[in-house]
């Protein structure tokens, strides 16, 4: 069957409540691609609406973790879309064949999902049904996202619900505002990769219920099981920040650009902070001393050298071997470049008080004990007047 007189179809890959998608053969350009009809069965009214609308968004995001649009039309009263051809699986179809994954894999998933939710976050575009089928994997395992069906943009003024009043999305993944009628925005959608993580990584989702009521009070009130209480062997950074998807409240969780930015870094591994440079040695060599003992030296930088200068005799008491003790050197009588002398680094042994010094002390003495004397004198000569 030729579609459009151009895309020759061959193999039916997927079928949804919109439509379906098959293998094709771009006859004009020769390269496979995936064209998606729209189902024509009248069931829906506002699909063809939502078909247009997953064109138009696709077409605004040019990214290689989002499955990239090539081309849309109407054939036979029915809308098609053109999309690049996923050489692979869904990461439902990887979980369903291999079980949970391993945290290599997933941390691969989860910067390859976040690096395409950036993108589109950026372009102000918000998914609304992050779930393992709508994340395809190639065979060298880059992942994308796929089917914007109902995606919406940030400043689109409609609601959560469709006209039939039903929550738009996939309940397993669903984040705790929406389920309370909210209308999505980004941090919904880390929260449904959140879910979509914790399901990847146990092998069930965060939050089971037989009914769907029952379900959405399960993301609004209950705190998920840790993975590792589920069987998970994930390191504990890694599971810490998936916890940190799951947060209720929006403000709590991380965006898509940092949660990118996280795993492609490779923090999840728990891998400890790089060690910081090593400092110098805290006392120089015996050359480097005597050469800064010349008098090129200011007074400044002579007296933020004492804390060394003790540290010196600290070492001796400690029973560090003594150095021999340098005398000041008298500065040039200008006093210029030294402020009056110089001094080196270690340190020289305090000069006894003599017999002058001792005189000005005691006159000191006596002459404070003398003013004393007198002003008691003379208060109460005042007082016997008064």
């Amino acid at each position: 069957m030729l579609v459009a007189d151009r895309y020759r179809l061959q193999t039916v890959i997927g079928r949804g409540g919109m439509g379906e998608v098959w293998q094709a053969l771009d006859e004009v350009l020769g390269r496979p691609v995936a064209v998606k009809l729209l189902l024509n069965d009248g069931a829906d009214a506002s699909a063809e609406a939502r078909f247009r609308l997953e064109a138009q968004t696709s077409a605004r995001l040019n990214h290689p973790h989002v499955v990239g649009t090539l081309d849309f039309g109407s054939w036979e009263d029915r809308c098609f879309l053109v999309m690049e051809l996923i050489d692979g699986d869904s990461l439902a179809d990887e979980l369903t064949a291999g079980g949970p994954l391993a945290p290599e894999r997933l941390a691969q998933v989860a910067q390859h999902s976040a690096e395409g939710l950036a993108a589109a976050h950026a372009q102000g575009i918000v998914h609304r049904d992050v779930k393992p089928g709508n994340l395809l994997s190639d065979r060298n395992g880059t992942v994308r996202i796929a089917d914007f069906g109902i995606a919406r943009f940030v400043d689109d003024p409609s609601g959560a619900l469709t006209t039939t009043g039903q929550i738009v999305g996939t309940g397993l993944y669903l984040a705790p505002e929406r389920a309370i009628g909210t209308p999505a925005s980004a941090a919904s959608d880390m929260y449904s990769l959140g879910c979509l993580l914790y399901h990847l990584a146990v092998g069930a989702p965060p939050f089971e219920a037989p009914t769907a009521t029952a379900l959405l009070y399960q993301h609004v009130d209950s705190p998920p099981v840790p993975p590792h209480q589920r069987g998970a062997a994930l390191p504990p950074a890694f599971e810490t920040y998936l916890l940190s998807m799951l947060a209720k409240k929006p403000e709590e969780r991380p965006t898509a650009r940092q949660a990118a930015d996280w795993f492609a870094g490779g923090a999840w591994r728990g891998a400890p902070e790089p060690l910081p440079p090593e400092r110098p040695a805290a006392f120089p060599s015996q050359g480097r001393e005597t050469q800064q003992t010349g008098g090129g030296r200011s007074g400044g930088q002579g007296r933020r050298r004492a804390p060394e200068q003790r540290g010196t005799g600290s070492s001796r008491r400690r029973g560090a071997p003594a150095r021999a003790a340098v005398t000041p050197t008298p500065a040039p009588a200008s006093g210029a470049g030294d402020g009056g002398w110089n001094t080196s680094v270690h340190r020289v042994p305090p000069r006894r008080p003599g017999l002058r010094s001792s005189l000005r002390r005691h006159f000191g003495v006596a002459a404070v004990v003398g003013g004393a004397a007198l002003f008691a004198l003379a208060l109460l000569v005042g007082m016997a007047f008064f």
